[in-house]
């Protein structure tokens, strides 16, 4: 275990409501040089976002948590951790890369019980929890996490697959998670989130539909003027009232 205490729920729960937040995607920083890149976003970061890939979920393996342990070391901004992994390891995932030092656990709605027993094991090893949607999954599928997490995340895209277009579904899917959100009497409590297909062009849809952070990739990592991009960023409103 880290040997402070982790402050995961309070950390997210102090993020800012009354903008688009930054979520910084370390799969686009510079991985050979990420120190030199963390410091670069660092006054500009809202929270960070580290996927986690079994090779079997999704394509491809991505991040372990000896990558979690030092990001932790270097950053004093909140770390989300989203797991694609199959639903056999997600609670020992879970527990790893909270012990890594993530503040934020999100599994997949797909991982079914196994899933909301991640979810639950992250409150108790003293992190937040969030849950996820692959894009062909029907948006209801968060519907029994609603009462447990603090993050909902639509995928926009194909899962685990860089550089891909918006799916042309995703703004309405958001407005029905914003829907659910509200059935459920936890609107003002779970930050509504967009991954995949973050393009300049599609940023200030996804805004419009109610996302209230976005998963930055190239958008963020390759802009040499980081402090206006995120004074853009900032300043876009939503549609959803």
């Amino acid at each position: 275990m880290t040997s402070t205490p982790l402050s995961g729920p309070a950390t997210i729960a102090a993020l800012p409501r009354d903008r688009l937040l930054g979520e910084f995607s370390l799969w686009s920083a510079d991985l050979a040089n990420m120190e030199a890149d963390l410091k670069r976003i660092e006054a500009h970061v809202d929270l960070h976002h580290i996927d986690v890939a079994d090779a079997r979920f999704t394509p491809g393996f991505l991040f372990f948590p000896d990558f979690v342990a030092r990001i932790a070391k270097l950053t004093a901004k909140p770390i989300h951790v989203h797991l694609m992994v199959e639903a056999e390891i997600v609670e020992e995932q879970t527990r790893q890369f909270i012990e890594a030092g993530a503040d934020l656990i999100s599994v997949h709605a797909e991982n079914g019980e196994a899933g909301l027993r991640a979810v639950k094991l992250a409150k108790e090893l003293g992190a937040e929890a969030g849950v996820v949607l692959r894009l062909e999954t029907p948006v209801a599928g968060v519907v029994p996490f609603l009462a447990h997490v603090a993050f909902v995340t639509l995928l926009g895209t194909s899962i685990g697959v860089k550089g891909q277009s918006l799916s042309e579904k995703a703004c309405n899917r958001l407005i029905e998670a914003r829907t659910l959100l509200k059935q459920a009497g936890r609107e003002q409590d779970i930050i509504l989130a967009a991954d995949g297909g973050i393009r300049e062009q599609t940023v200030p849809l996804l805004r419009g539909a109610g996302a209230q952070t976005v998963v930055l990739g190239s958008l963020a990592f390759g802009d040499k003027d980081l402090a206006a991009r995120m004074a853009w960023l900032h300043a876009l409103e939503t549609d959803i009232r």
